[in-house]
């Protein structure tokens, strides 16, 4: 082939590819926390649109990022509807990659997307996405025990707010029941002494609560967990409460409120930690529950895109 019938090919080639209509695969948790027709919704909001869809709606014990990796080669972008445990299960299947993920908040906290100014409403998300009113933003994200976490890590209290919090409590009173799960633990709770290595240097402390975070909000309006905690400044932050003391969970309360630090919690940060501890021991890695006497986690900085609003 002569050299202008190279040139021809190849701009029909381009120009093929320019005016391929975009790629956007939906994995829709149809457990998520709100009640809303959510499958219904994505199809009114992109009926005319230009960019090709396929919605998926994820099947009892399938595996979002098993199912996101068989794709990755033909869709532009991955949209999950869910809570954080949906969205940190799509992400395992992204990190690392150049595909982006797009977040239709449908859980009952929504940490991950308050954190990223993400619209809580679904239609306004939804169409967020289809007038990519959006830009791309890489994000940290950790590993514990080689598992990858994109909000926390948490033992003690911190977990068991969560896996004692009742169901149906939640269903009618969301985020509210995991504060009544707090504060029903804390009356039981023995402080645990951690050992902890931190980028080399060596700690001990004692206390009722751990938490190794990548995310500082906790998912209740502007508040954070503890001041100058970000997804992207390439560390992961730990925070110790001390005791359940109802004076130390005010003054931990108030660091939220007031974005002040406060003595009734310790913080560190690094970027390898090591925490070891007197037993075996029951922590979440971000909603997913398991045990261990030995945690070892690292951040990977800038490891997953998200789509956040311009």
């Amino acid at each position: 082939m002569c050299a202008g019938n190279l040139f021809l090919a190849f701009f029909v080639k381009e120009q093929t590819q320019r005016m391929k209509a975009p790629h956007l695969f939906f994995i829709v948790n149809p457990s998520a926390g709100k009640d809303e027709p959510i499958v219904e919704q994505i199809g009114e909001v992109f009926r005319h649109s230009k960019t090709a869809i396929t919605v998926h709606v994820l099947e009892e014990e399938e595996e979002p990022a098993e199912l996101i990796r068989s794709v990755l080669n033909e869709t532009d972008l991955v949209a999950v509807y869910g809570g954080d445990g949906s969205v940190t299960q799509a992400a395992a299947g992204l990190i690392g990659t150049s595909t982006p993920l797009a977040i239709i908040p449908g859980g009952t906290a929504n940490v991950f997307a308050k954190e990223l100014g993400i619209p809580q409403d679904t239609m306004e998300a939804l169409k967020l996405i289809r007038d990519q009113k959006y830009r791309l933003q890489a994000v940290d994200t950790g590993l514990v025990n080689g598992r990858p976490f994109l909000l926390r890590v948490n033992l003690g209290i911190m977990a068991e707010m969560i896996t004692e919090t009742d169901p149906g409590l939640k269903d009618k009173i969301g985020q509210l029941a995991y504060g009544i799960a707090a504060v029903k633990s804390a009356v039981n709770t023995e402080p645990v002494t951690y050992h902890l290595t931190i980028d080399g240097k060596t700690a001990e402390a004692t206390g009722v609560a751990l938490t190794v975070t990548n995310s500082g909000s906790i998912g209740i309006g502007g508040l954070q967990m503890y001041p100058g905690i970000s997804v992207n400044d390439g560390l992961l932050d730990i925070i110790l409460l001390k005791d359940a003391g109802l004076l130390s969970l005010l003054k931990a309360a108030g660091s939220s409120l007031l974005d002040q630090t406060t003595d009734a919690v310790d913080h560190w940060a690094g970027k390898d930690i090591t925490i070891r501890l007197p037993e075996k021991q029951v922590y979440l890695c971000d909603d997913c529950g398991t045990e261990a006497k030995k945690l070892t986690l690292k951040v990977v900085p800038g490891s997953l895109t998200i789509a956040v609003p311009c």
